[in-house]
């Protein structure tokens, strides 16, 4: 394979922390990188969807990756950034934020540098995995954003939470003992 070949073939990913894990995802499908500002929230949202931004007057969801891979959210720091990718949802192209604790590089990755996911081993399901990118001894996940965030992903979150069964009611205050007679007529 030639240098130039073998250039063209490479790929660059932009990669960033969530929970101590690194992933990365496309530089294609990266439309910019915000600092953290207020998320509103919205109500009947799954839990991974924090809720929307406003950008430049659009509006975006927020998606907590994290809380998407079964972790509980974590604090936002001063490193806190939304990475807005862009998924085809019900055909259009569509921005999404990704709440991530920190941005790390673009990598240049070639099709020798990306592995297979492993089976086992990942809190990630290895269908939101387009594989595992090898860069300076370590590997990093990288992900695939048109499966992650499908409709049909986010709707199955919303049913799960929707199917929860109810927390228990709190317990009862004991009955309050009435005021004798003689206090109220008195009163």
């Amino acid at each position: 394979m030639s240098a130039s070949t073998e250039k063209a073939a490479r790929s660059n990913y932009l990669s960033f922390v969530i929970a101590g894990e690194e992933y990365a995802v496309g530089i294609l499908r990266v439309r910019e990188i915000i600092e953290h500002c207020p998320i509103t929230r919205v109500p009947g949202m799954p839990a991974a969807v924090q809720g929307v931004i406003n950008l430049r007057g659009s509006v975006v969801p927020v998606v907590d990756l994290a809380v998407k891979f079964g972790m509980p959210p974590r604090p936002v720091t001063r490193w806190s950034c939304f990475v807005i990718v862009e998924v085809a949802l019900d055909g259009q192209q569509t921005a999404i934020g990704l709440l991530t604790d920190s941005v790390s590089e673009v990598l240049e990755l070639g099709p020798d540098d990306i592995e297979a996911p492993p089976a086992f081993g990942t809190r990630v399901r290895l269908d939101f995995l387009l594989g595992m990118g090898r860069h300076d001894d370590r590997f990093i996940m990288l992900l695939d954003l048109d499966r992650l965030l499908s409709v049909t992903e986010l709707l199955s979150l919303a049913t799960a939470e929707a199917e929860k069964p109810p927390a228990e009611p709190p317990p009862a205050e004991p009955p309050q003992p009435e005021p004798a007679p003689e206090a109220v007529a008195k009163g």
